[in-house]
């Protein structure tokens, strides 16, 4: 295969993993991985490296969007990035020592997760009261209701959830996802916060965290321009196309046919990691 080639392969290849993480919600680095290692042949570290890589530019470009907006939590959003800076670094570590075929499984076993999460009826709760220690760090907030009034919310559970997001930053860091299913059920579940909030949060903290994790793929040398700049454009553009196709799309549908999809993807990169072909 021509070097043309396998740079126009990844950067399609990209731009519907950008769409399809777009409409989804799930991010491109479900669909990146399997690309390169499967269909591509490149070594899953090297492609945990890239999809870590556009986890940064668009968790940039949209996170901006939202905090504009008001709705991210900030300040909750730095604390609970202690926890998964210190387990993306320690997700690495492991990443970089691991077994491809492990990872391999690792990977489709949290896809079949993320993908159960996405079909889970997401129901929108907003807590007048909080725990004294989310009071103490004032971690409670408002965002804006639809007419542009602020909504106060309050914060539960902050233990649970900081212990949640320590897991949530080794997937990422140990499979180059933003694990933003792991991120959702800390902040939605455990600390009971608005799911507008949560996803937004989430999605702010998911540049940090793969940025912190980046480093060490970026000293071991898995981390190659060559193939994460085609990536990184196809991933933004793919995004783009995604948010304007998901206002006039029914999210319902969107939601079971890509979580199928999805499903493929995960038993495809199980079924190769333990026949030992990644």
């Amino acid at each position: 295969m021509s070097v043309l080639t396998f740079t126009l392969i990844m950067l399609f290849g990209a731009w519907l993993a950008g769409f399809i993480g777009s409409l989804s919600g799930l991010g491109g680095g479900i669909i990146i991985i399997p690309l390169l290692t499967i269909v591509l042949g490149v070594d899953i570290h090297y492609a945990i490296g890239t999809a870590l890589v556009s986890v940064i530019a668009t968790s940039s470009g949209s996170a901006a969007a939202y905090v504009r907006e008001g709705i991210t939590n900030m300040r909750l959003g730095m604390f609970l990035e202690i926890a998964t800076t210190l387990g993306a670094v320690g997700g690495a570590l492991i990443s970089s020592a691991a077994p491809a075929s492990v990872i391999a499984i690792i990977f489709g076993l949290t896809l079949i997760f993320s993908a159960i999460n996405s079909l889970r009826k997401k129901s929108e709760h907003v807590l007048q009261t909080s725990s004294p220690l989310a009071e103490k760090l004032d971690l409670p907030g408002t965002y804006p209701a639809p007419d542009g009034t602020p909504v106060p919310y309050g914060v539960k559970n902050v233990i649970g959830g900081f212990s949640m997001m320590g897991l949530a930053g080794m997937m990422s860091g140990l499979l180059g996802i933003g694990s933003g299913a792991f991120k959702v059920i800390a902040m939605d579940n455990i600390m009971r916060i608005p799911f507008k909030v949560s996803t937004t949060t989430s999605n702010f903290m998911m540049g940090v965290t793969a940025v912190a994790s980046s480093v060490i793929y970026i000293q071991k040398g898995y981390i190659q321009p060559a193939i994460c700049m085609p990536v990184v454009i196809g991933v933004l553009l793919g995004a783009l196309t995604g948010a304007r196709v998901l206002i006039k799309a029914n999210p319902k549908k969107l939601r079971l046919f890509f979580a199928c999809l999805i499903m493929v993807l995960a038993l495809n990169m199980i079924y190769n990691g333990i026949k030992g072909n990644i």
